[in-house]
Order: structure tokens, then sequence, then C-alpha cells
């Protein structure tokens, strides 16, 4: 996550967080991402399985793309938010787990021991913590592209960080260095607000392109049909 303790951006490399700790967040990844497995059966359509395909390319290719935030530390997207408005919270889930998997394996992007700290934190809490966010905007506000282009900004800032402060827990529980808790903490919750704000710009106009074109496609607004009050609050 941070560039100064993993020089591989967001990830947690091997050795940041002791063994006994990575292999409890391991589980805890292989259970939750089981259930979503069984829960996002339910979901998956001719409309939702290719979507999620196209979801899942997207967000390794942002991913890829590293950044230096300030002196020191990098960062990259983590397209969680996006994943939930688009597919749903299990398969969106699912989606960002197959990423750091691949990138895992394939890249050598967070070491192997960490991964499950790594689905923990980008796949699970970032997904999780912008699909309630997701959930509880679009109960008051219209369900129209610009207010789902809001809503992915606010989400995707507050998943972000969340997620962050996931890295921050297992730290706490299992750090191998002698880092202030507080320092990590606010250091990643201020570099993560930044990132946050860039991946709420790209999933804002990515969602409100897609509501405007394919509103159908779009899981989050699908969800929410019965709650507006008319069919043509979303332009086609």
């Amino acid at each position: 996550m941070l560039a100064a303790m993993d020089t591989q951006a967001m990830h947690i490399a091997n050795g940041i967080v002791n063994g006994p700790v990575s292999a409890i967040f391991a589980v805890i990844a292989v259970a939750a991402l089981a259930y979503c497995v069984r829960r996002g059966r339910d979901d998956l359509d001719e409309r939702l399985a290719p979507m999620a395909g196209l979801v899942a390319a997207f967000i390794f290719a942002v991913q890829m793309l590293n950044f230096q935030v300030l002196p020191g530390i990098s960062g990259h997207l983590l397209g969680g938010t996006l994943a939930v408005i688009l597919v749903g919270p299990w398969v969106g889930a699912l989606c960002v787990s197959t990423v750091l998997i691949v990138q895992c394996l394939l890249f050598g992007d967070g070491g192997l021991t960490a991964l499950g700290l790594n689905i923990t934190n980008m796949a699970l809490i970032g997904t999780a913590a912008g699909y309630l966010l997701v959930v509880a905007l679009l109960k008051v506000l219209p369900k129209t592209p610009a207010s789902l282009s809001a809503t992915a900004l606010i989400a995707s800032i507050i998943s972000v960080v969340a997620a962050s402060q996931g890295f921050v827990l297992e730290y706490a529980l299992g750090g191998t260095t002698d880092l202030s808790l507080p320092t990590i903490s606010g250091t990643m919750a201020g570099v993560h607000i930044l990132i946050g704000i860039g991946e709420g710009l790209i999933a804002a106009t990515t969602v409100a392109t897609v509501a405007r074109v394919r509103p159908d496609l779009v899981y989050a607004l699908r969800r929410f049909r019965s709650a507006a009050p008319t069919p043509t609050e979303v332009p086609a």
C-alpha cells in the first residue's frame, strides 16, 4: 500500500504482516469469496455475465496504472465501487478478487502470502463500503445518470479510504516493523483520499455514460427500479 513499505503500490508484499495474521485473513477471504460465489450465481444472467468480464478487464487495466501521490508514496485505483454499481456487490467482489489473483500469480504484484490480506482490503472491504454507500444514496436520490455519477464519486472516495484502513487494522494485528500506527493510519487516509478522488472521477464518468446508453446494464439502477416513480427518470 505504501511505497515506502512496499514498492508494489497498494498491494501488500510478503513479510509486511506476519504469517499467522496473514493466514487468518486468507481464511476470511476464502470464506467470503465462497459466499459471494453462492450469492452471485443468482444475479448472473445474459446481461450481467458479459458485463462482469468487461468490468474485470477494465479494473485490471486501471490497476496497472501506478502513480506517485507524494514523495515515496504511490498508489493505484481499486475499481470496487465501479464494479458494484455495474454488476452488484457479489459479482463485483469476485471481479476485483480475480484481478488481484491474476496480478499476484502472473505479475508478482503483491505477495502470495499476503493475497488474503489484499483480497480482504480491496475486494471485500472496498466493495462492501462502496455498495453500502451506493444503496444509502440511491434510496434518497433520483435514479438519473447525474445522481448515479455523484453517487459513484462519493462512494469511490469512501471505499478507497476504507480499504486503506483495512491494512492499518491488519498491520496493528501483525505488523513486522516498528512504524507508528497513527502515522500509518493518517498517511494512508490522506493519500487514499486523493486516490479515491481520481477513482471517483473515472467511475462517475463511466457509470453515467453506461446509464445514458444502456441503463438496463447498470445493476444499481435495476436494483432500485421498483423505487423509481417513473420509467422515464433514466433517459435512454
